[in-house]
């Protein structure tokens, strides 16, 4: 399925350090190839623009550290190309991923809301809706957080799946599926050797949580 990506951090560290962000993308890289099967995810880094010299000197600094890196990094994107023209991994620190996490979340909802005011207003339209009800509800299931459970908080020495606060009985049967997902793929045990491999070639990272 196309337009799936990772977004890391979601919110779990609001003050992130540069080394932590080159941990999340290791992370999110991993968790996109083997959990969503892509063979060479892209990583992207948030920012103002596309060039290096754009953005906070966190994303400056951490652009430097990603560049070099065996990661498959495309470089800075900005918000627009989310959808747009997605990578498989979309880096940044936890204040901005929330943002942009809550943001997409309240969209989805006045987008329907919109839809369905301007769907009732004559009965041509009606009819066309009804018509197209079945793929204005496939559309609908990719926004609906229930479908997805929750997400994985990466980093730590366990599973732990982080579920929406309304979650649903659907919302969490999903986030215990996400859970069985992560074990059966082996996530936790293929970050720590690809941070190993890291190690190897450059200065120990700092412990992070996603």
């Amino acid at each position: 399925e196309t337009n799936v990506f990772v977004l890391i951090d979601a919110g779990a560290n609001i003050d992130a350090r540069p080394e932590h962000l080159l941990q999340y993308a290791f992370m999110g890289s991993v968790y996109s190839r083997h959990v969503l099967h892509y063979k060479n995810p892209t990583v992207g880094l948030v920012s103002l623009g596309d060039e290096d010299v754009k953005g906070t000197e966190l994303t400056k600094e951490v652009f430097k550290m990603l560049r070099p890196s065996s990661l498959n990094f495309v470089g800075n994107i900005e918000g627009r190309h989310l959808f747009e023209d997605p990578v498989e991994v979309v880096v940044c620190d936890g204040f901005v991923g929330n943002v942009i996490l809550k943001t997409c979340e309240s969209i989805a909802v006045a987008m329907f809301q919109w839809l369905k005011h301007e769907l009732m207003r004559t009965r041509m339209r009606k009819v066309g809706g009804f018509l197209a009800r079945n793929a204005i509800g496939t559309i609908k299931d990719k926004t609906n957080y229930e479908e997805y459970g929750g997400s994985p908080l990466l980093g730590v020495n366990g599973i732990c799946i982080i579920a929406h606060g309304a979650s649903t009985p659907l919302a969490i049967k999903n986030a215990l599926r996400v859970a069985a997902e992560s074990i059966e793929q082996q996530v936790n045990p293929h970050i720590v050797e690809e941070i190993r491999r890291y190690h190897e070639t450059t200065a120990p990272l700092e412990p992070a949580l996603h």
